[in-house]
């Protein structure tokens, strides 16, 4: 073999990842250093799992958001609804992810919280929180039958409402919500059995183990408090917190 014969193996071997004929494998990147492309709509391979995030310690709903940024990213749909999150007095009424959420195409976003924190002594109603989680609770039902009359398998406009079919939806504090007794932990195994396959769907929050989730969930994660600032009189930070 001439060393002209061997550069051009090695050059098949290199871009096709086979050697004399026969494939093997290759990184998904192809030994390529990342980069950021274009946002263009795309439908996701391999979405359909449930993801429960729980726990003490800060960074459930930074984690969820975070996968939801990821996915918009490579140009899937993403909805995330927030419960138990209407906003208080010791945090502003502009929130960080909103901003980050709007200003990027493909994720939306809507709030089914009451003001005020539930079981506080802020001055809220506790039946207020009630209704606006039972009202968030609906609207998630009304957004996976979406999802499930929707075709999973193939991209959707990025600008298009959540009505129209997304491919993750994070329902964010969902399991406070159920913790708090705000919302049924049975409907809430309802609601994830009648999840279409396709659909990734990521709920987050409570500090109590959700067992009631065990069977139906794919990844469960409990993010654990070794230390935070709250403990030290530490309010919530702009920025960090939301």
């Amino acid at each position: 073999m001439t060393a002209q014969d061997r550069d051009a193996d090695d050059r098949i071997e290199s871009e096709t990842g086979t050697t004399d004929g026969e494939p093997t494998p290759q990184p998904p990147g192809k030994g390529r250093s990342p980069e950021a492309g274009p946002i263009d709509p795309a439908a996701p391979e391999e979405f359909g799992l449930v993801q429960v995030w729980w726990g003490d310690g800060k960074g459930k709903t930074t984690a969820a958001l975070g996968m939801g940024f990821r996915a918009a990213g490579h140009g899937y749909r993403v909805h995330v609804l927030q419960f138990m999150k209407g906003g208080a007095d010791s945090v502003a009424d502009v929130r960080g992810e909103y901003n980050a959420m709007t200003a990027l195409p493909g994720i939306s976003y809507e709030n089914a919280g009451h003001y005020g924190w539930h079981g506080m002594a802020d001055g809220s109603a506790e039946t207020d929180h009630a209704a606006e989680a039972e009202a968030g609770f609906e609207r998630a039902r009304e957004l996976v039958a979406a999802a499930s009359d929707a075709d999973l398998s193939s991209p959707f406009d990025l600008d298009a409402p959540p009505e129209a079919g997304v491919h993750m939806l994070v329902l964010d504090e969902i399991l406070y919500a159920a913790e708090r007794g705000l919302v049924d932990p049975g409907a809430v195994v309802d609601l994830v059995e009648s999840k279409p396959p396709g659909l990734e769907l990521v709920l987050t929050g409570g500090h109590e183990a959700p067992d009631y989730l065990r069977e139906q969930a794919d990844l469960v994660t409990a993010v654990r408090k070794e230390r935070h600032p709250i403990d030290d009189g530490q309010r919530a930070r702009q920025g960090t917190e939301y």
